[in-house]
C-alpha cells in the first residue's frame, strides 16, 4: 500500500512556481462559481482515504448525491502528486490531501481552497529509526535518509526540536520512498525517517529502534478532503453530500461485526493490500469517525499552532515560491481566526459541513 508522499510531491512541485501554475492552469473564477450538477473528486491510495472509493463501490456516493440532486465522480489517480496537481489545475473540484500539501501546493499557488472534512491524523504511521541506538540523542551528526521536503523532513525537524537539536545537527540524504527500504538495509546507513508501509518493513530489521514517531506529535500530520472554495460556495449541496458520504462510510468501516469486517476487507482490496496489512495501518491512523470530534479538532487553537509550524517549515525550505515571508499565504479558521495575510486567504478550515453532520442536519 502506498502512503501519500508529501515530499516527492513537494520536491517536484517546487520546481514550478505555484503562482504561475495557478495562473496558467486553473479555471477562471467565473467558471468555478457556476451552479452545476456534476463534480469530480480525486483520491490516491492511503489507509485514511480508502473510505472514498469503497463508498462509490458500495453505492453510498450515489445515495447521497441523489439526495442532493447531483452527481459525484470519485476518481483514482495512481500518483499522489499528480492528484494534487490535477486539483490545482482545475481538473478536479476536490481532492484528498495532507495539510502540508494543501498549504504548499494549491493555497501557495493562489487557488482558494476549503478543507471541509478533517479525516484523520497520522498516529504512528511515520517514524524516525536508528540502528544500534535507542535514544534520539544518538542521531546527532548522523546522515539521515528520507524524502526531503516531505512530511518525513517535517517529522525529523520536530523530533530534533524535542531533543534540543536542529536540522543543522544532522545531514539529510534525499531518498525516494521507493528506494528507502533498500537504502536502510545497507550496513552503512544508520538513520532514516519513513512512513508506512515502508516504516514497518524497516523497523523489522535487526538492531533497529524507532526513537520518535508521529504519535509523539498527534494532530500535526493531518489528512483532509479539500474543495475549491468558489465551487463550494456556488454549490453547497456538494459539501453536504460529501460530508454525508464520509461519515456514513467511516461509521460502517469501524463496526466490529461482519459488515464492518467486510467493508474493511473491500477497502484493503481496493488499496492492493491484504486485510491484515490494512487493519495494521488503521491502528496507526486516527480516524475522525465522530463529526463532533472533527469539529472540535478544527476549532481547537492547537490547529493554528500546527499550521504555524507547518507553514514556517515550508517557507524555510523554499516551498512558498516568490514569497518574502511565511505570512504571504493566508489561512482562515473557525470563529473568524486567521493566520498570515488576512487579505490573501487561500486555505480555509471550514467546519460548517461537519457541524451539519454533528447536528444531524444533513
Amino acid at each position: 500500500m502506498t502512503r501519500r508522499t508529501i515530499a516527492g510531491r513537494a520536491a517536484r512541485l517546487a520546481l514550478v512556481a505555484p503562482a504561475l501554475l495557478a495562473a496558467s492552469c486553473s479555471p477562471s473564477p467565473d467558471a468555478a462559481s457556476q451552479k452545476r450538477q456534476e463534480f469530480s473528486i480525486g483520491w490516491s491510495i492511503y489507509a485514511g482515504w480508502m473510505p472514498w472509493p469503497y463508498a462509490q463501490q458500495a453505492g453510498i456516493v450515489k445515495k447521497w448525491a441523489d439526495k442532493y440532486g447531483i452527481k459525484i465522480n470519485i476518481v483514482q489517480v495512481n500518483d499522489y502528486v499528480e492528484s494534487v496537481n490535477q486539483y490545482t489545475a482545475g481538473k478536479f473540484d476536490g481532492v484528498t490531501v495532507a495539510n502540508m500539501d494543501a498549504l504548499t501546493i494549491p493555497a501557495a499557488g493562489g487557488k482558494d481552497t476549503s478543507a471541509i472534512i478533517m479525516g484523520d491524523y497520522s498516529n504512528g504511521n511515520d517514524g524516525v529509526l536508528l540502528k544500534g541506538a535507542n535514544s534520539l540523542q544518538a542521531i546527532k551528526g548522523q546522515q539521515v535518509y528520507l524524502v526531503e521536503l516531505s512530511v518525513s523532513h517535517y517529522l525529523l525537524a520536530r523530533a530534533l526540536n524535542s531533543a534540543g537539536m536542529a536540522l543543522t545537527d544532522v545531514k539529510t540524504v534525499n531518498t525516494s520512498d521507493a528506494d528507502i527500504v533498500g537504502a536502510f538495509a545497507s550496513p552503512d546507513v544508520k538513520a532514516a525517517v519513513a512512513w508506512n508501509p515502508q516504516l514497518s518493513v524497516m523497523k523489522a530489521q535487526p538492531g533497529v529502534t524507532q526513537v520518535f514517531s508521529s504519535a509523539d506529535i498527534p494532530r500535526e500530520i493531518l489528512d483532509l478532503l479539500v474543495v475549491d472554495t468558489a465551487t463550494l460556495k456556488a454549490n453547497p449541496n456538494l459539501g453536504k453530500a460529501l460530508t454525508g458520504i464520509w461519515y456514513e462510510t467511516v461509521a460502517l468501516m469501524q463496526r466490529q461485526d461482519a459488515k464492518g469486517k467486510e467493508a474493511r476487507a473491500a477497502m484493503a482490496k481496493l488499496a492492493g493490500a491484504s486485510a491484515e496489512t490494512f487493519d495494521n495501518q488503521l491502528k496507526t491512523t486516527f480516524l475522525y469517525a465522530d463529526p463532533k470530534a472533527a469539529v472540535a479538532a478544527t476549532q481547537d487553537p492547537s490547529l493554528i499552532t500546527t499550521m504555524t509550524r507547518v507553514r514556517d517549515f515550508s517557507f524555510s525550505k523554499g516551498l512558498f515560491k516568490g514569497a518574502s515571508s511565511a505570512d504571504a499565504v493566508g489561512m482562515s479558521f473557525p470563529a473568524g481566526k486567521t493566520l498570515g495575510d488576512p487579505a490573501h486567504v487561500t486555505l480555509r478550515f471550514d467546519d460548517s459541513f461537519m457541524k451539519l453532520a454533528a447536528d444531524g442536519k444533513l
